[in-house]
């Protein structure tokens, strides 16, 4: 399988990595030429991930992101949700015919409010079945440094989505199946959410105490969204029949790609939405954490999607949508932790 890849950030940058240890040659669209340039000559992306050296060999980077697609048979989507719209907008709309794609995104297209399989289905006329997720408690740091991670994989048809899974296994890597496409995606944009709420709880100097219940508590509010959404398998210490080869139990709401996510975006100091919540406790305006942070957190704009979806869904969501408020509707951060305070149980 061809696999070319779109986007140059962190994730992209390790999903890269990932591939290529395993000897894998890749396409890589990359928007900006002195990237590429440095990219061919040093070996490594001098933006993202610079401890990193290819062998560039592997290697095909292109600022054409049609010639990308045209030479790929399988697509690993990683740009920020905010910009898949203009990195594709010169694609040709029948470009994506009998590829197969697979997301990196954690976000929602915010000027759609659409995932990306539902803008890929409007665009594009991309079938369900050609699409696939990849997500998890898998930070783009550890996965230079090759720290255990583990990924799940999610696609509708089980037999392909192993086929792709097996691509990116490693000594540092393991990876895992499901086929809840909607529900994967939904917990990667909550997650950063609700790590944008840990961050500001941080920043205002709440303790370890407190953000161990508040976490607790946006597990529990996530769950609620997800079963309202008609997600059935999140009920925790419930498991279906194990898998036949490897016995591993079959995902619930309490496996690595929910909850794990959930908990490491929520606790790590790697995680950009912790640390752009952070420096909303400490004071910084929307706009200067942004200036400050200088990469895509994204769970802010989630944050909004999540507020207009959840007018259909009706899901109870008080820290959710407090954590909006305090990020849109410039309720002051301090009166807004304290009326989460109230519902935490």
């Amino acid at each position: 399988m061809r696999f070319g890849v779109i986007g140059s950030g962190s994730w992209a940058t390790a999903l890269a990595k990932i591939l290529t240890d395993n000897r894998h040659p890749i396409r890589w669209w990359i928007r900006n030429e002195m990237v590429i340039r440095h990219l061919t000559s040093r070996h490594h992306n001098p933006q993202y991930l610079s401890s990193i050296y290819f062998d560039t060999s592997l290697l095909s980077p292109s600022g054409d992101v049609s010639e990308v697609i045209a030479g790929s048979d399988c697509l690993v989507i990683a740009v920020p949700s905010a910009y898949i719209a203009s990195a594709l907008e010169s694609v040709d709309r029948t470009a994506l015919r009998g590829k197969k794609v697979l997301s990196a995104v954690k976000g929602i297209l915010p000027d759609e409010n659409l995932l990306l399989n539902e803008w890929l289905d409007r665009e594009f006329g991309s079938l369900a079945a050609d699409y696939f997720t990849v997500m998890g408690p898998c930070h783009a740091e550890e996965v230079a440094a090759e720290k255990l991670s583990y990924l799940t994989f999610s696609g509708n048809d089980e037999e392909a989505t192993r086929e792709i899974a097996a691509f990116f296994a490693t000594e540092y890597l393991n990876t895992a199946v499901n086929r809840d496409v909607y529900g994967v995606q939904f917990a990667a944009v909550l997650k950063n959410i609700y790590a944008l709420g840990a961050g500001i709880a941080h920043g205002l100097e709440y303790g370890d105490n407190f953000l161990s219940v508040l976490i607790a508590n946006c597990a529990d509010e996530m769950a609620g969204f997800l079963r309202k959404l008609g997600i059935h398998h999140i009920e925790v210490g419930v498991h279906s029949a194990q898998e036949g080869l490897s016995h591993r139990k079959n995902a619930n709401y309490a496996a690595s790609v929910y909850l794990g996510d959930l908990l490491v975006t929520c606790y790590s100091l790697y995680s950009r939405n912790r640390t752009f919540g952070n420096m909303i406790g400490k004071g910084y305006s929307v706009r200067a954490a942004k200036l400050e942070l200088n990469m895509i957190a994204e769970g802010y704009n989630a944050s909004k999607c999540i507020y207009l979806k959840n007018k259909e869904i009706g899901a109870e969501m008080p820290i959710a949508e407090m954590i909006y408020r305090i990020l849109w509707e410039n309720v002051n951060v301090r009166v807004g932790m304290k009326h989460i305070e109230a519902y935490l149980v």
